[in-house]
């Protein structure tokens, strides 16, 4: 993405976006198969489960994952890939933001583990 924002290639950008965006729902992925033993098949049944672990893990619920999901899908995978608006401002925060959740999935399913393995004999 980075290089189609420096040249103003707009399909450089666009299949930057896209690429975000899968990473988001690769995390949102692994969290749900973690919790729910299974990978959502759809984006609706992914936002379904979301919520139920948010609803169940108060810490999953503070960190707001689902809707962050719902503004990446928004920002990046409505606006940019699809509707081709580019706002160089807003992508390299959605850059950060993609990271970021990507380091509280990860923290989250860390967390997961190691009560596991506390409650294995």
């Amino acid at each position: 993405m980075k290089r189609g924002l420096e040249s103003g290639d707009a399909l450089r950008v666009r299949d930057g976006a896209e690429k975000l965006w899968n990473a988001v729902v690769s995390a949102a992925n692994a969290l749900v198969l973690s919790y729910a033993g299974t990978v959502p098949a759809s984006h609706w049944e992914r936002r379904r489960l979301l919520d139920r672990i948010e609803e169940a893990e108060p810490e999953v619920e503070k960190l707001g994952l689902r809707d962050r999901y719902g503004a990446r899908e928004r920002y990046l995978h409505e606006m940019t890939f699809y509707d081709g608006i580019i706002d160089p401002d807003m992508l390299k925060r959605e850059v950060e933001k993609v990271r970021k959740i990507i380091e509280d999935v990860q923290g989250i399913i860390g967390l997961t583990k190691d009560r596991e393995s506390q409650r294995a004999p």
